[in-house]
């Protein structure tokens, strides 16, 4: 008898095939992760630096201002990263 969870992997197959990956796509969402955590990295020190000087300044207003900054390009980054990961999958991205 099968479980709940094996049924539902089941129909998720059937509805939407997994796609195969060649392996130049694998090496290039491979390439595309390195290169986005390094600028997520890089940003992140950024502000981080920024956000401990307005924070020894006592300026809390700036340090709150920085911390959505960082939070929303993160996000932006991340975003970004998925579309192009996408676009890699279905092929559109030489």
């Amino acid at each position: 008898m099968k479980t709940a969870y094996e049924l539902a992997m089941e129909r998720l197959s059937k509805a939407a095939p997994a796609a195969k990956l060649t392996s130049a796509q694998k090496k290039q969402l491979a390439e595309l992760d390195s290169t986005y955590a390094a600028k997520i990295a890089g940003r992140e020190i950024t502000l981080k630096d920024e956000i401990a000087k307005m924070a020894k300044a006592g300026d809390s207003e700036k340090v709150e201002a920085l911390q959505q900054q960082w939070v929303k390009e993160r996000k932006s980054l991340q975003a970004e990263l998925e579309e192009k990961k996408e676009q890699v999958r279905r092929g559109t991205v030489a």
